[in-house]
């Protein structure tokens, strides 16, 4: 069985994926990581050598070869991934589909601390990052909300959301 977890950057997908792997003791994959890993390039290296485009094919390919696998693993997925192609149709295929939801508000208070680390938001001042999640969430929230199941992760401890999904999905 395959678990995908969706959401936005910030939702908490790498940090329950791995408590839930180490639960349920599966696999845990990152495609982010396993692109990474596959292209000896970091992801902000690949979309400045290669583009986005090139990214998101290399995205698709990776995510289909992990679909296709026949191993329990927890996939963690990139916050843009579920936008491109029909990802969400092919993860709900051949996953079960989890979108870890949080708010605006949960969002800027755990983004405002570690935008360094992520490129999309390195250069937005404090006072802009909230709209500008709140817009960015408000396109992706159609993809997102594609997923078979939600779980909300504002003010709440990483074992109780995987406590949670582990029960949404009868484990």
């Amino acid at each position: 069985m395959i678990i995908s977890l969706v959401g936005y950057m910030g939702s908490g997908k790498s940090h329950v994926s791995k408590i839930l792997s180490e639960k349920l003791n599966f696999k845990l994959i990152d495609l982010d990581r396993e692109i990474s890993r596959r292209n000896k390039l970091t992801i902000p290296e690949i979309f400045e050598k290669k583009g986005e485009i090139y990214f998101r094919k290399l995205e698709r390919e990776t995510l289909e070869e992990i679909l296709a696998t026949q191993e329990n693993i927890i996939l963690s997925l990139g916050g843009g991934t579920p936008v491109y192609y029909n990802n969400m149709e092919i993860i709900n295929l051949n996953s079960k589909s989890v979108f870890l939801k949080a708010s605006v508000i949960s969002l800027t208070e755990r983004l405002s601390k570690q935008k360094e680390k992520r490129p999309l938001i390195a250069n937005i001042s404090d006072d802009n990052l909230p709209e500008f999640i709140a817009k960015h969430l408000f396109e992706r929230n159609e993809f997102y909300n594609k997923a078979q199941f939600s779980v909300n992760t504002d003010s709440r401890d990483p074992e109780d959301i995987v406590n949670e999904i582990i029960e949404k999905l009868y484990l």
